[in-house]
């Protein structure tokens, strides 16, 4: 069954909003009109993702970042109505197959990950259930209880070195990012040990001395002691920081 007049109107109309090379201008519209709904749409979009993306924009450039935003708006269809998320859109954009041109930087879905993580924590809504923590507990014979708004990553770029004029090569980063009890939004390296012990405890499964023997028997260590004063003390430093809120009653 066809579609009704206003209704081929419609799509046509923001069909060339979204891509004028291709989809021309619907009949009866003067073009000049149709300049000015199609560069506040872009200006609009790009206002959300410039505030999210700043370091991937200076580190593409003027010309790079406005081809990828205009890939953008052509081609991606949003799964949410919700102008928060238009990030979140942006980063499944950027996973998909082709969207990053291939003589773009190869870091650039990592980058865009690690500015759009900040975002996402600094919103999110979780929040940690106290009545179920005990800050005094012992870390090594009880369950220790991660933040819940806290994201272990692991990167194949040292995203959190790149700018504009900083030259970067590949190598294995892990990171941390966590909202802490003043709801900043707190950013740390660390090592595959701390980033391994971390998924350990967000199974929810495992005290910390029995994540730690995994590790020790994971790593063939050969002095499993040594191991477990050594996570003990990592556990002490992200409590201290807020990583860790303390251990389950």
């Amino acid at each position: 069954m066809p579609l009704p007049e206003f209704q081929r109107f419609q799509y046509a109309f923001t069909a060339h909003i979204r891509n004028p090379k291709i989809n021309p201008c619907p009949r009866g519209i003067d073009t000049r009109r149709m300049e000015i709904y199609r560069r506040l749409v872009y200006n609009n979009l790009e206002s959300f993702l410039l505030t999210c993306f700043p370091v991937l924009h200076k580190v593409l450039g003027k010309r790079r970042w406005t081809r990828l935003m205009r890939c953008f708006l052509a081609t991606h269809r949003s799964r949410s109505p919700f102008f928060r998320q238009i990030p979140d859109e942006f980063i499944h954009f950027l996973q998909s197959e082709e969207a990053i041109p291939a003589n773009y930087p190869e870091f650039v879905l990592e980058l865009a990950h690690y500015e759009w993580v900040e975002l996402a924590l600094s919103i999110s809504t979780l929040a940690p259930t106290w009545e179920a923590i005990d800050r005094e507990g012992g870390l090594l014979e009880r369950r220790p209880v991660l933040n819940p708004v806290l994201a272990n990553l692991c990167y194949n770029w040292p995203v959190h070195r790149i700018g504009p004029q900083t030259r970067v090569e590949q190598t294995e980063t892990y990171l941390l990012v966590f909202r802490d009890a003043d709801d900043q939004i707190q950013f740390t390296e660390i090592n595959a040990f701390t980033s391994r012990l971390i998924n350990l405890l967000a199974s929810a499964e495992h005290t910390g001395k029995a994540a730690l023997q995994i590790i020790a028997m994971e790593s063939q260590h050969p002095s499993p002691e040594v191991v477990i004063q050594g996570g003990f003390e990592i556990m002490r430093d992200l409590m201290a920081r807020g990583a860790i809120l303390g251990v389950s009653k």
